[in-house]
């Protein structure tokens, strides 16, 4: 399981010119599943994303976590994370879990970490999704378990 994250100002999500994401403060996490994942990886992988600290202290220092700087999750499923890019010019996905695998390992990953009392915010699984945000830094890390 893969999670992109991003430290954004803002971000949204838009499915046919309506916007059904949206946050403030937080994190944009872009969500990969794969075929070897189970509830085991995504609570561990909900947890590190949660817990990771990359928000700045009073230093300057990224010593906080999202939920130490009362920001927000967006999560939104991207199944190109799962892609194997390591031969020739075209994306494998055979890495990548089912559409219903990753569909309710995707949904589990979003209530787990609203139950941790984090505001948590989605896209649409498996719709064509328009993306926008304002990246705070840049600070993009790749998360995986």
């Amino acid at each position: 399981m893969i999670a992109l994250i991003q430290r954004v100002k803002r971000a949204s999500v838009t499915v046919d010119n309506a916007v059904v994401g949206k946050i403030d403060q937080g994190l944009l996490v872009l969500l990969g599943v794969e075929r070897e994942d189970d509830a085991d990886k995504m609570s561990k992988l909900a947890t590190k994303v949660m817990k990771y600290r990359v928000f700045s202290d009073e230093n300057g220092k990224m010593n906080l976590n999202v939920s130490q700087v009362s920001g927000k999750l967006l999560v939104v499923s991207q199944f190109t994370l799962a892609a194997d890019t390591g031969r020739g010019l075209r994306p494998s996905f055979s890495c990548a879990a089912t559409p219903e695998q990753a569909k309710q390992l995707y949904l589990d990953f979003v209530n787990f970490c609203r139950q941790q009392g984090i505001e948590t915010q989605t896209g649409q699984f498996g719709a064509d999704m328009q993306v926008e945000l304002i990246n705070d830094g840049p600070v993009t890390f790749n998360l995986q378990v």
